[in-house]
């Protein structure tokens, strides 16, 4: 049997079953995506992404400047980031939240 004909068979019989990153995994390169993105300017404002945080309201309302509000990157501050890096299917259950997204549940 050539090898092609193998990795073929091989690959073929693997298709339906599912591999899933483990969680830990994907919050951190969504961490370092973050990251990677704020090097090349600013993040998108609130405005644009209301939804994705718990957080974002109280960050709305904090009496501080506009400017330091978009620039800053309130994730990292946030413990779903912590648990997600660092706990396998954490018990993060925050509504939008992509940290509990990316939970193998």
């Amino acid at each position: 049997m050539s090898d092609e004909l193998w990795f073929e068979q091989l690959a073929a019989a693997h298709e339906a079953d599912e591999v899933l990153a483990p969680s830990c995994l994907k919050s951190r390169l969504y961490s370092r995506l973050i990251v990677e993105q704020e090097k090349t300017g600013p993040l998108l404002s609130l405005k644009e992404t209301q939804g994705l945080c718990v957080y974002e309201k109280l960050i709305e309302i904090l009496p501080v400047e506009q400017a330091m509000v978009q620039s800053f990157q309130y994730c990292k501050v946030c413990h779903s980031r912590v648990a997600g890096e660092n706990i396998e299917n954490a018990p993060i259950y925050w509504a939008n939240c992509p940290y509990c997204e990316f939970q193998n549940r």
